[in-house]
């Protein structure tokens, strides 16, 4: 396995991560964990903590595709287990944050269905041996979604400070990007879904 692939099933690695720092039953072990606060902002070490593991996917993401370019070390297994670890990564944290009532689930919703459909899509073009480009609504979609799971991490600091709501207007666009590029990507592939045989 190459240098790529394993930056990105080290991102995958992360996911779980992650997951233990929202889920661990700190009072049953008496840990209280301590709050920050920046003007009138609170900010738990949970989502610092959470905060820092996310940067570092997140870097890994743009990494890895950058080591895979210049090494022209692409390949098969790379182009499946990349869009899977972002997909996994931004989901996780999203559905972390309805669980929370942090955020509403209706974007949420969106952006994981275009997702299931856009992987439903591409199964289809590749059984027709139909390649797929990965557009830039999609990267547009993905770059998004990260800037927003870090703003609702940092309890969307430095903007609450001044009111204005950046993540929630962040969260919306991406829902509204993802079915935009869902739209894209069915569009690519509508000759192909719609045939008869």
């Amino acid at each position: 396995m190459n240098l790529p692939n394993r930056i990105s099933i080290f991102r995958l690695i992360l996911i779980p991560l992650i997951v233990l720092v929202w889920i661990f039953p700190y009072a049953q072990f008496n840990i209280e964990l301590p709050v920050y606060y920046v003007g009138t902002v609170s900010i738990s070490l949970k989502n610092i903590i959470s905060l820092i593991i996310f940067v570092i996917a997140s870097l890994s993401d743009m990494l890895d595709g950058m080591i895979a370019r210049k090494t022209n070390q692409i390949t098969t297994f790379g182009k499946f287990i990349d869009p899977i670890a972002d997909k996994c990564l931004t989901t996780t944290l999203f559905i972390i944050f309805v669980a929370n009532n942090t955020i509403s689930f209706i974007p949420v919703m969106i952006m994981i269905w275009r997702d299931t459909i856009v992987d439903g899509v591409r199964q289809i073009a590749a059984s027709k041996n139909f390649v797929m480009a990965a557009g830039k609504l999609g990267k547009l979609k993905t770059a998004s979604q990260m800037i927003c799971i870090i703003l609702i991490l940092l309890n969307n600091l430095p903007f609450e400070l001044i009111s204005v709501p950046v993540a929630d207007i962040l969260l919306w666009f991406s829902a509204l990007i993802s079915m935009i590029s869902g739209i894209d990507y069915f569009m690519q592939a509508k000759e192909i879904i719609l045939k008869d045989k």
